[in-house]
């Protein structure tokens, strides 16, 4: 009798366990997907993409990343009901070397605008004038390899006379030559209006308050309006 229970119970256990195996395993249904997910994705896929490739002053370097200037312009965008996506490839820190290195990676994904605001960490760094410039240009071409249709816009930067007056303006000069040499709009000085402004920059003097990047948003839209609109 004994046995006869235990049989029972083996046979009951092995059947419940099966059961729930098969209802754990089985395909979820494919007509489970959040229509309101789904239409969100299509779309997103539908939106222009912006670029914007820089150091810390794109990254937002110690604000929050909303308050950086190109998600600013994702909300005029939106606000004027545009169809496209602002996406913020910012690295702090980053040279114009390193963007090099990184460009290939991100065009990966689709550009329909590409933002370039790079060389502040080598000027900063002291690095050559010539190799800054050979660097942005290289930038360029490979974008336009890959999507020849593509808006490009340079960001100028300048940095103080720490490392001499003539290395200052060198570097300076760097910004409108590869504009001029890849024909490509420029924005002469992106920090126009915030550089040196001590109350709209950090206790660091270098990175921008939200304020600040409130001031560059309206910069950078002023260039890049005339390109946006269908």
């Amino acid at each position: 009798m004994k046995f006869h229970f235990l049989a029972i119970f083996l046979l009951v256990t092995v059947w419940s366990c099966e059961s729930a195996a098969t209802k754990t395993s089985a395909p979820a249904n494919s007509n489970d997907t959040n229509p309101s997910e789904s239409a969100q994705n299509d779309t997103d896929l539908a939106k222009k993409r912006i670029l914007f490739f820089g150091d810390s002053i794109t990254a937002g370097y110690g604000i929050d990343e909303k308050q950086a200037f190109p998600a600013l312009i994702q909300q005029k965008l939106d606000s004027l009901g545009l169809p496209w996506n602002a996406v913020n490839a910012g690295l702090s820190g980053e040279t114009s070397a390193g963007g090099l290195r990184r460009i290939d990676w991100l065009l990966r994904e689709p550009v329909h605008m590409l933002i370039i605001e790079l060389g502040g960490n080598d000027g900063l760094r002291g690095v050559s004038p010539a190799d800054t410039q050979v660097n942005l240009e290289k930038i360029i071409d490979r974008t336009r390899q890959k999507y020849p249709d593509a808006i490009i816009i340079l960001a100028g930067m300048q940095i103080p006379p720490n490392l001499g007056q003539d290395y200052a303006q060198a570097f300076a000069s760097v910004y409108p030559t590869v504009a001029r040499n890849k024909n490509v709009p420029l924005i002469p000085f992106i920090l126009e209006g915030v550089g040196g402004v001590p109350e709209l920059n950090l206790p660091d003097g270098i990175h921008p308050t939200p304020k600040g990047h409130s001031i560059i948003a309206k910069t950078v839209w002023g260039s890049i309006q005339e390109y946006i609109y269908p």
